[in-house]
């Protein structure tokens, strides 16, 4: 059951008209994905250049741990509903992530030395259960901040995008440089103190959020159970949590098997429980968030080539002019900053004029958008012929997909909370984050398929990968018109003319 918030979301003020609140929210986030994106710029380099593991084999494990990122939100969501509250949940993932950032700084001898590779397999795991009590959480509370039916909403996860993408930036520019430059360490230490800083503005500026993601039954927490507070208790299910992802990420193969049964256990709950427990309108609803959900692994399959195999095309087969190649994943972020405004501001004035592209529509277009990314690439590296490919190309791709990913990252993260009634909130987040983990580890075995004995030969390497960004390419197009052209009956499932919100002010879970 929702309850209400006994003050307004703004009372605490507004700033740019949202609530000072999703600015301590937008800057926490920013420092954590300085930390993440900082640290991901550098990782297939660190697993081809520094422990020597193949492009093919290093493609599946950049594929394994970045689903594995985004299969524990589901875990962090859910005790975040049950017990811990959103606000816990972060900061406790906040302190696992800062852990495993600075452990990544111990580079140890490199080549496949047993000792060193443990240590950097459980920085990993600690990076992966953080990020699962931090990520799902945190978008939840700023959807807290606004009523269901608030027009600001889309903009407010606009913003929210923008500071997540201006860590992201920062994070590729600077630890991508101190890490090609000067040593893996520098890097990997300085994406550990963006986080210890991300730690910090939650904390310090907690205030401002007026008791948004607080626990539902506070009381609840302080009971005993096996000789232990349960607030404890719940902590020691994330560090037995780090052990578990420890072996996952060696074991890549079995992280495939986990993400299908999972998958499959994860949506039959989320649908039993629409069908047989939430009334009519709020069980279509969850329906047209399956929709979003399902077409987003499509999404992210293809768009997160950009950390493993375009990273690595850009190291090889671009004019780069010297810079180093993990530099370039700053342009996604750039774009965002640049162009994250006008997106807020284009949705919120065709909102308020009738006109605003339905969210399944945003989500085909953003598809579309994604294949051309591909195809620009793929003409831009045939008109090369066998010269190094015009930087300008990676310019380009990283410019359509940035456009996508505006049509359907925040859209989703705002389409997720406005969909699920307030008691499912974290858990239909975290389903949200669980499809993108199912597309991660896919786009994995796409690099790795760039990266295979075929790919391997004289000179066959950049052939071989434009072969597979052409297909990918004209599959994203095909799909997201389809999905423009269905979006309508979407919509109607959404049921946005009868949305109400569940007070005065939303509700917590």
């Amino acid at each position: 059951m929702a309850t209400s918030y006994a003050q307004d979301g703004d009372a605490a003020g507004t700033f740019l008209g949202h609530p000072k609140g999703l600015f301590v929210l937008f800057f926490a986030e920013m420092w954590e994905r300085f930390s993440y994106y900082g640290m991901r710029a550098l990782l297939i380099f660190y697993l081809t250049k520094h422990w020597l593991f193949s492009d093919e084999k290093s493609g599946v494990i950049y594929g394994a741990y970045t689903a594995l990122v985004y299969i524990t939100p589901v875990l962090g969501g859910y005790l975040a509903d049950r017990y811990l509250g959103q606000r816990k949940a972060v900061t406790y993932g906040a302190v696992l992530l800062t852990f495993g950032h600075f452990l990544m700084g111990f580079e140890g001898s490199g080549g496949q030395d047993a000792a060193s590779l443990n240590i950097f397999w459980l920085a990993l795991a600690f990076i992966i259960v953080g990020s699962g009590f931090l990520k799902a959480n945190i978008s939840v509370i700023v959807g807290q901040l606004y009523p269901r039916t608030d027009v600001r909403r889309d903009g407010a996860y606009t913003i929210f995008y923008m500071g997540i993408n201006l860590g992201a930036a920062l994070g590729a520019l600077l630890c991508g440089y101190l890490g090609e430059t000067f040593g893996w360490s520098y890097g990997f230490g300085a994406a550990g103190v963006g986080m210890l800083l991300g730690l910090i503005v939650f904390i310090v500026f907690k205030p401002l959020l007026l008791g948004r993601g607080e626990p539902l039954n506070p009381e609840a927490l302080n009971k005993t159970v096996l000789g232990i507070k349960l607030e404890w208790l719940l902590y020691l299910v994330g560090l037995v949590a780090v052990v578990v992802c420890w072996w996952l990420v060696q074991n890549q193969a079995v992280v495939g098997s986990l993400l299908g049964a999972a998958g499959a256990i994860l949506v039959g709950y989320v649908l039993w429980t629409a069908v047989r427990k939430l009334e009519p309108h709020d069980r279509d609803r969850i329906f047209a968030a399956m929709f979003l959900i399902i077409g987003s692994i499509l999404f992210w399959a293809l768009f997160e080539q950009a950390g493993s195999s375009l990273n690595l095309f850009t190291d090889r087969h671009v004019d780069r002019s010297g810079v180093p190649a993990s530099v370039f994943q700053s342009l996604n972020a750039i774009y965002i900053v640049l162009l994250a405004p006008l997106f807020a501001w284009l949705w919120t004035t065709l909102g308020r004029k009738g006109l605003e592209p339905s969210a399944p529509a945003k989500f085909g277009l953003g598809i579309v958008q994604l294949g051309i990314g591909f195809l620009v690439l793929v003409a831009g590296s045939a008109a090369a012929g066998d010269s190094m490919v015009p930087v300008l190309f990676i310019f380009l791709i990283y410019l359509f997909h940035t456009t996508g990913e505006l049509c359907l990252s925040p859209v989703g993260l705002s389409a997720m909370n406005r969909l699920a009634p307030a008691h499912l909130a974290s858990l239909i987040m975290g389903t949200w984050f669980f499809a993108s983990a199912t597309g991660n580890f896919v786009a994995g075995l796409i690099s790795a398929a760039t990266g295979s004995e075929a790919a391997s030969g004289e000179g066959a390497g950049r052939e071989v990968v434009m072969a597979v960004y052409s297909q990918i390419g004209w599959i994203a197009i095909g799909v997201g018109i389809a999905v423009v052209v269905i979006s309508p009956f979407i919509k109607k499932l959404m049921h946005l003319d009868s949305l109400r919100d569940d007070g005065p002010l939303e509700g917590q879970a």
